[in-house]
């Protein structure tokens, strides 16, 4: 990945709480096979590159945003209002400037002077429908291409909430996650008291450019699509196509019409694949060639570039990247130590 600066967010991970590790942010630029460590004092779970400015790079840590202006050289923390894990970020395709950020427990926060100073937005009023051991976060949110006032949010462990009015207000999108749940074969509790707990346990979710109607929830019970703003879901039944479904994350290509799904057995495992549909997903095929040691939580693409992906798995800091399409890939393994990878960013 000679061409490409990665960054990748690393926290612990609470199955393995008395393993001491490497967390914050690891960076690595063009150029170099070397990764610098410029956020090691907090645990980060998102990084976010900005899509118009490359220099721009966004950090979620338990303490709020950290922002760097050198391409990830350094970071200081943005002035934030609160102590908050930060699990997500999104940049407004109508204004550069104006970035979201979802925060844990479920909360919204704005920034009007591209990260530099933020609000917090009101409460989304999300119900509690799944106790579990962690607060409930915004893993992801999608914009709608033509409406950008209309962003959709990921919920772990909550379902889909949607706003029409950039984050002011939101709308339970869930109801019908519940009813799927209703059948057998998508019942899942592990953790909490509820056998919907599966189907709420949201990790990402995208809007492609080319179906923008369409929004794709990635969950653990595999992925679904709603087509009317969330008042109904479909299961895309991507088991037809990979034998493994627990969705971790989903991702559109450089060409605003492809997409690539992270798809592995469980929160903890040891296998996982990178999936891609040209078909509006339709149909998917296997898109990485290498063998994981960890279930795979994030898959980069290059924002303007479609050859160019890293993917990453959980444990050991697997870092994976390709230059030419997914013909061939690079072992970029972060330093030693490391605890759990949970996002990674390039540009």
């Amino acid at each position: 990945m000679a061409q490409s600066n990665i960054y990748a967010g690393v926290a612990g991970y609470v199955g393995r709480a008395d393993q001491v590790g490497k967390v914050g942010v690891f960076s690595r630029a063009a150029g170099s096979d070397m990764w610098t460590h410029p956020i090691s004092e907090h645990e980060s779970h998102v990084v976010h590159v900005h899509p118009t400015d490359p220099n721009v790079v966004f950090a979620g840590t338990g303490d709020g945003v950290y922002r760097s202006i050198d391409a990830g050289k350094t970071f200081q923390r943005a002035n934030f209002p609160v102590s908050r894990q930060i699990w997500s970020f999104l940049v407004d395709s109508t204004n550069p400037k104006i970035v979201f950020a979802g925060g844990s427990p479920i909360s919204m926060f704005r920034s009007e002077d591209t990260g530099e100073s933020w609000k917090e937005l009101p409460n989304p009023g999300m119900p509690d429908r799944a106790v579990m051991p962690f607060a409930c976060r915004v893993m992801r949110m999608a914009q709608h291409p033509n409406k950008p006032g209309t962003i959709f949010a990921a919920l772990e462990v909550n379902g889909v909430m949607s706003t029409d009015n950039f984050g002011e207000s939101w709308t339970d999108r869930s109801a019908g996650l519940l009813g799927l749940a209703e059948k057998p074969h998508l019942k899942s509790k592990i953790v909490s008291n509820t056998y919907n707990e599966g189907m709420l346990d949201g990790h990402a979710i995208a809007i492609n450019p080319a179906d923008p109607d369409c929004v794709i929830f990635a969950a653990r019970m595999g992925l679904f699509s709603t087509h009317d703003g969330g008042e109904t879901w479909q299961d895309m039944e991507v088991g037809r196509f990979s034998p493994t479904t627990y969705g971790r994350d989903i991702k559109v290509g450089a060409d605003g019409k492809t997409l690539y799904a992270a798809l592995s057995v469980a929160a903890a495992s040891k296998d996982g694949g990178v999936y891609r549909s040209t078909d509006k997903g339709a149909s998917w095929s296997r898109f990485d060639k290498v063998q994981v040691h960890g279930t795979i939580m994030s898959v980069a693409p290059h924002a303007k570039d479609s050859n160019r992906m890293a993917i990453g798995a959980r444990y050991d800091g697997e870092v994976y990247g390709t230059e030419d399409g997914g013909a061939t890939w690079e072992a970029l393994t972060l330093p030693a130590g490391v605890k759990d990878i949970y996002s990674l960013a390039i540009a």
